[in-house]
């Protein structure tokens, strides 16, 4: 269906399941003050609908650069006409920040939606302008990924008032009774570092469309080779710190969830660096594109591993 293509349905079911299994398994045993079952699923339902809204407004704005990089994709003034689309963006935003507005009604809290107005002027002036400026249109789209992660804390007390207490519970590592805030915020920002490699892997593969028309990405301001070594740099950064965590893991006693991190995570970031320059087409930079959103998914899962050692140690002790 064009309009599920329009709005990338694939990619908010990715966004509703990561705030899901974060709210699920981190906030909700907690007893959240805000973020019960119906507040949550309005907050997410928000999140996934100024996302949908943000992919309209990139295409409509992309028309031409999609017309060079993906010609066969393009479903606007083909299929959907723009005016609809235009009309789309603006429908679901105002029912995004609707439905964000009765959460914060029903919290007293009304300056909590500037997180939402600020995302959905940021999807705005990424498509219009920050998408064809160096650098920024990257950093934009990383933190907005970001934002999925943080929202959660925001709209929930229970969750900010744990930031400054200690990392770590009375139980020690061994069983990881970490502050569910901090763990929040690791999530955020290996969500931000992984986004951001993989926009300007993204770029590299538009570097046809994008300096058609003007853009100042990356790769054309400073060069594939450049942009390549770039990533590596982010990248390197990225999976240095995941390797850490995966070491702390194993040597505190977690060896299912270290070796996770280790096998599933790091190792497969590791050898997309390593393999990033050997062919420079489209083509593979989108096969690479893909593998670093399963790598996202992959590093997802972990909160999954979590949970399935803390089931096997109560039931194994009862």
């Amino acid at each position: 269906m064009p309009w599920l293509r329009l709005i990338r349905w694939n990619n908010l079911l990715i966004i509703f399941l990561t705030q899901w299994l974060l709210w699920a398994f981190l906030i909700l045993p907690e007893n959240p003050a805000v973020l019960t079952g119906f507040n949550f699923f309005l907050l997410s339902l928000s999140t996934v609908l100024i996302a949908a809204a943000g992919y309209i407004i990139n295409d409509y704005f992309d028309i031409k650069i999609d017309g060079i990089n993906k010609p066969g994709k393009v479903v606007l003034d083909r299929v959907i006409p723009r005016k609809q689309a235009i009309i789309a963006h603006s429908l679901l935003n105002f029912i995004a920040i609707g439905l964000a507005g009765i959460v914060a009604f029903r919290a007293h809290h009304f300056e909590w939606l500037l997180l939402q107005a600020t995302c959905t002027l940021l999807l705005w002036f990424y498509s219009t302008d920050f998408k064809r400026q160096y650098v920024a249109g990257n950093i934009v789209v990383a933190l907005l990924t970001a934002f999925t992660v943080l929202a959660l804390i925001l709209y929930e007390p229970a969750m900010r008032q744990q930031i400054g207490q200690p990392a770590f519970g009375e139980t020690s590592l061994d069983y990881l009774d970490v502050n569910p805030a901090y763990v929040l915020l690791v999530y955020a920002f290996f969500a931000f570092m992984l986004t951001w490699i993989r926009e300007i892997v993204k770029d590299m593969e538009d570097v046809a469309g994008d300096a058609a028309n003007n853009c100042r990405t990356m790769p054309i301001v400073i060069g594939l080779s450049g942009a390549i070594k770039f990533t590596r740099i982010l990248g390197t950064i990225t999976a240095g710190l995941l390797l850490y965590c995966g070491l702390m893991l194993l040597v505190s006693g977690n060896l299912l969830l270290g070796g996770y991190v280790i096998l599933l995570v790091v190792t497969p970031l590791a050898m997309l660096l390593i393999y990033l320059s050997k062919k420079l087409r489209p083509a593979y930079f989108h096969k690479l594109s893909s593998r670093l959103k399963l790598i996202m998914l992959s590093g997802l899962g972990t909160i999954l591993v979590y949970h399935f050692m803390e089931w096997y140690r109560a039931w194994t002790q009862f």
